[in-house]
């Protein structure tokens, strides 16, 4: 039987070693994936520790499921279908990710270890690149000098001709077909037509060019990383045969810096999948193999789905009832 400590030893063994192993492994400084990340807040900083966060090293482990993010349902649902460890690509903090309580309460009440991976994890493989149609030749995961702010540069995929080729390609690999379907069916069962889901309003999409248009070389970048227009143009000096701009995991819109900079560039520019889609491109490759490294341990994805309903649509119309006495007895305008 796997134990936390088997999890642990698969996660850096597959990260090439940059999980912490020890409290010093971090408190030294030496493990450069150990990162504080502040907007400089007060008290809302959060450092990633790339391993073990909380359980039981000698703790047995059946059942792991793999998230994006940390939350209260990720919690629940762990606990009622026989999770033992959750391993979620983002960090996490106290009361933030879970449900407003601390992380050793609420996970000790339901024996859940839980690891986090994130930059760790960044870097060790292509798959991003290679879902939106690229062959990287250059990476950079601090452009810029920015910590996280990664950058690749590649050449398009002998498949993939035209920017049109490049949204179908993305369209087949997730299914984008199956979300807009699934969202079609859950308007129709709630009897509401301004349901939206993030997958399907946040879908790829061509911002500047048309389909027909040729794909030579991508600039692949993530804008809520910190890329600015002035280090789109640098990437435009440095590699002058780029003809196309890859926004994803986050996506820009119109008024954007990068845009305007794109076409001013005269570059074609897409969106790509969105941030609600990260759990195909690194957690579906991360859980194949840790069931490879654990094949003793079941493992499954935690995708999460996040909708928006309008105010007199959500729920039974019981609880639309209650939401309004409430608001009127309880919370009233002062």
């Amino acid at each position: 039987m796997a134990k936390v400590k088997d999890v642990l030893q698969a996660l850096d063994e597959l990260t090439g070693g940059r999980c912490v192993k020890d409290p010093t492994d971090w408190s030294s400084g030496k493990n450069r994936f150990v990162v504080t990340k502040t907007s400089n807040i007060p008290g809302k900083s959060c450092t990633e520790i790339p391993g073990l966060v909380w359980g039981d090293p000698e703790m047995e482990v059946r059942k792991i499921a793999v998230c994006m993010t940390v939350t209260e349902s990720v919690i629940e649902l762990a606990a009622a279908t026989g999770v033992n460890a959750i391993i979620s690509h983002h960090p996490a903090c106290d009361a933030a990710n879970f449900g407003g309580v601390l992380m050793k309460t609420y996970l000790g009440l339901y024996h859940l270890a839980f690891f986090e991976l994130h930059e760790a994890l960044h870097g060790t493989h292509p798959g991003i690149p290679f879902l939106h149609g690229h062959k990287p030749f250059f990476t950079d995961v601090n452009y810029g000098g920015i910590p996280g702010n990664v950058v690749n540069v590649g050449n398009a995929l002998p498949e993939v001709k035209t920017v049109g080729d490049l949204l179908d390609r993305l369209d087949g690999l997730i299914d984008a077909d199956m979300d807009r379907r699934m969202l079609s069916l859950e308007r129709r069962e709630r009897h509401s037509d301004g349901l939206q889901e993030t997958a399907v309003a946040a879908c790829a999409k061509i911002l500047v060019g048309r389909r027909e248009n040729p794909v030579k070389q991508i600039i692949h970048i993530h804008p809520h990383c910190g890329i600015t227009a002035a280090h789109l143009e640098q990437l435009c000096r440095d590699n002058p045969d780029a003809d196309t701009v890859v926004a994803s995991i986050s996506h820009v819109y119109p008024g954007n810096e990068l845009l305007c900079k794109a076409e001013e560039l005269g570059l074609n520019f897409l969106c790509g999948n969105s941030h609600a889609l990260e759990i195909f491109e690194n957690g579906v490759p991360l859980a194949y193999a840790l069931r490879k490294a654990l094949p003793e341990c079941e493992v499954v994805i935690f995708r999460e789905r996040q909708t928006a309903i309008p105010l007199d649509e959500v729920g039974s119309p019981a609880i639309r009832a209650y939401g309004q006495s409430i608001a009127d007895q309880y919370l009233p305008k002062k």
